[in-house]
């Protein structure tokens, strides 16, 4: 079972104003612990989303409208993916999230499950997918 924890993002996120050190040191030792125990699959920060923009679908028309948008309680800050046996277990490694406020200012994060391909009926287009080979396996053989 994946996992995404999602950190919403605060005015000073979207200000682009960096972590301090501690709260880095903080984040890298609770990253560390998630890939000791084997189950961190990514994570990263988000730039503000003033450097981003939305797509809005009307039909066949797509609208683009640039960032920055309004409603920091609607934006992400940074994600964690994580993939475990269990809801019960995702659970235990989101309460050790360090929190992404140094200051004590309000701030949440949300976790939310991610499809599996399994959860979807077989299809040709489900199969499709199970023949993508992700980017990073590719890079990886590149490599070796």
């Amino acid at each position: 079972m994946r996992f995404m924890i999602l950190v919403r993002a605060t005015q000073k996120t979207e200000s682009g104003v960096m972590p301090e050190e501690a709260l880095i040191s903080e984040m890298a030792a609770y990253h560390e612990e998630l890939a000791k125990a084997g189950v961190l699959v990514d994570a990263s920060g988000l730039q503000p989303s003033a450097k981003g923009w939305r797509i809005r679908y009307q039909g066949q028309q797509r609208t683009v409208t640039d960032g920055p948008f309004a409603e920091t309680k609607e934006l992400i800050a940074g994600y964690t993916i994580i993939q475990v046996k269990s809801r019960e277990e995702a659970l235990e490694w989101t309460r050790r999230f360090p929190n992404p406020q140094t200051d004590d200012n309000h701030c949440e994060i949300e976790v939310r499950q991610l499809y599996d391909l399994e959860d979807f009926p077989p299809s040709e287009g489900i199969e499709r997918f199970r023949e993508l080979e992700p980017i990073q396996q590719r890079q990886q053989s590149q490599s070796q």
